[in-house]
This record gives C-alpha cells, structure tokens and sequence, in this order.
C-alpha cells in the first residue's frame, strides 16, 4: 500500500522532509479497525512531530492525525462499526498515523462521517473538533444545552483549525464569542463562523476587550500560544476559566490566578488514546454528536483548501503553510 513517511527530522524544504514508501496493509485485531484512507489533514502537531532534530528512524516514520475513510477490516472486539461503514477521526499519537493508503485504529476514538460531507470535507474536522468540544464541555464544563447562555468566552486564536470549529461550538452553547484574527481575510472568516467580536492579537487584549464593554470575561479558551498569559489571567472574571492547548515554556505567574480563585485546565486530545483511559469511547461519541450536527446544518466544516494526490511533495507543502502561521481553518490532502 501507499504511504508518507520519513526517516530523518529535517526542515520542510528539504525535498527528503517526506517521501513515497510502499507498505504492507495491516490486519486489525481486538478493538482496531482497518481503514482505507481517502483524506487527511495536517495540523500544528504535525509539524511538531516533523521538527528537524538529530535522530535518524531505523524504517519510515508515518504520522498523520486526521483522516476520513471507509472501514474495510474489523477486529475481534469491534462492536460500534462493520466493513462499509464510511467514518472519520484523529487517531493515536502513539501510534503509526494516518498518512497511510490503509490505517489502523481503535473503534472507540472513531465517529461515523457525516454524511452532507465529501471525504475532504469530514478529515477537516476530528482533531481540531475533538479539541474544541473536550475544552469546553469537558474541561471548562461549559453547559452545551445553553445553561451558561449569554456568559461570554474569549478565544485567542479564532481562525486556526481549533478556533475555527470552537467558535461554532461556543455559539452552539448560548456564549457571547470574542476572539481574535489580524488579517482581513481571517477577520472576515471568524466572523463568517459566528464570532460576536473581533479583536487582534497582534495588539494588547485588555484596552480591546475594555473598548468592547467588558471589564472581564467569564472563560478563555487559548488555542495557540501562552505569549497572552499575563493578559489572559487580568481579563478572566474571578472564579473564571481558562483553558489552553499549548504546552510552554514561557512564564506563567500564578498570584493573580489565585487572588482571583480561578482555574486553569489543559487540554490534549490524545490523553485518552494514550493512556487507554475506562472512557475513551467519549470520543467516539462527541465525534457523532459532531456529526450528527454537520447534517443537521448546525456546524460547518472548518475545510480551507484541497490538495491532491497524498504524497510527499504535497505534505511538504502543507506543512510549508501550517508553519508559517497564516493559515486559516484546515488544509486537507484527498486521494493516494
């Protein structure tokens, strides 16, 4: 089978940064299912991962964290999903990725595709919707059924992948939505996706947010970098939230989160997967809830533009953009 992968850790414009392999197909076993790949979409972890450093893989590394298919295999275990089923979903860093023509993963991080959705379209959606919809609902403890309607919510990094989708959650939720875009063109997308307020966060948060009406906001939701630390800590209402995605290295002074008694929540996607947690499945069904709100028209894709075929050169490209840091919503590749 088809697949992209590498053996060294080298900058994206090195042509060798990815390469066209030929695997083996997998079989699948207990709760995995076999998977022929049609699309996948790269995000900031990607090129994480990728990042140049001194260490050489004995055989192809495959990475890869989103993908939409059709489950071709089942294993032993497999109770939520048959040969035919059309699904998508974010996988398993710990795991081979998806950057495979045929991929392995276990069914209880899998959700059914949604069916108004092209395979493009649903591969946009998984990791960055996991995301989102584990950092409101399952960290902050946000009411999706609108009980904290009208409480306001600051996120920071609106046009990315995971902004783009959290706006539309927050809205799905009743919130009040500020967050922040620069450029026109991401100005004009986050506004397009439901967002009440735009602020740019290439400028100090807290004259803006003033400038808005508030004098605090009761959750923040940091969906790129821990630059807005300080910032975020002054404009969090007291017994506020905060959630972020990003791991730092950065100061984080903590008195005023204390003076305030507020909280503050991590949130990676892949804890689940990794450490085999009882409830793992609550991705399987945050993905169909996903789903099920894409069909209903409730919930677009975050999809920004299509490449095509999967391979090399257009992973490179790909990741080329995603490092830039001007990309809006999620780039997919469709087709081996």
């Amino acid at each position: 089978m088809k697949a992209v992968g590498f053996t060294r850790y080298l900058p994206v414009s090195d042509p060798e940064a990815f390469l066209d392999i030929e695997l083996r197909k997998p079989v699948p076993t207990g709760h995995d299912i076999l998977v022929h790949v049609r699309a996948v979409a790269v995000n900031p972890i990607d090129t994480k991962v990728r990042a140049p450093k001194d260490k050489i893989e004995e055989s192809p590394r495959i990475i890869g964290y989103d993908a939409a298919g059709i489950v071709t295999a089942v294993g032993s275990d497999v109770t939520l999903f048959k040969t035919g089923d059309e699904v998508f979903y974010a996988g398993d860093i710990t795991r081979s990725g998806t950057n495979q023509e045929f991929h392995l993963v276990d069914e209880r991080i899998v959700g059914r595709k949604p069916k108004s959705l092209s395979f493009a379209e649903a591969a946009a959606l998984p990791l960055t919707a996991i995301t989102a919809y584990e950092s409101f609902f399952h960290r902050l403890k946000i009411d999706l059924n609108g009980s904290d309607a009208g409480k306001s919510i600051l996120i920071i990094g609106g046009a990315g992948g995971v902004g783009s989708i959290g706006i539309q959650l927050a809205k799905r939720a009743g919130l009040a939505v500020v967050t922040t875009a620069s450029r026109p063109e991401t100005i004009s997308w986050v506004r397009e996706l439901g967002a009440d307020h735009v602020i740019n966060h290439r400028q100090p948060l807290i004259a803006q947010i003033a400038a808005l009406g508030f004098d605090y906001v009761d959750y923040i939701a940091i969906f790129n970098d821990m630059r807005h630390w300080n910032d975020a800590v002054e404009l969090i209402r007291p017994q506020g939230a905060i959630v972020t995605i990003d791991d730092t290295n950065l100061p984080m002074p903590m008195e005023r989160m204390k003076t305030k008694a507020a909280s503050l929540h991590w949130e990676l996607m892949f804890t689940r997967s990794m450490f085999k947690t009882p409830d793992m499945v609550e991705q399987h069904k945050l993905l169909s809830f996903i789903a099920d709100e894409i069909d209903a028209g409730r919930l677009r894709t975050t999809i920004s533009e299509i490449l095509s075929p999967i391979n090399a050169t257009n992973l490179r490209e790909a990741h080329r953009r995603i490092e830039t840091e001007t990309a809006k919503g999620k780039i997919v590749l469709e087709g081996f």
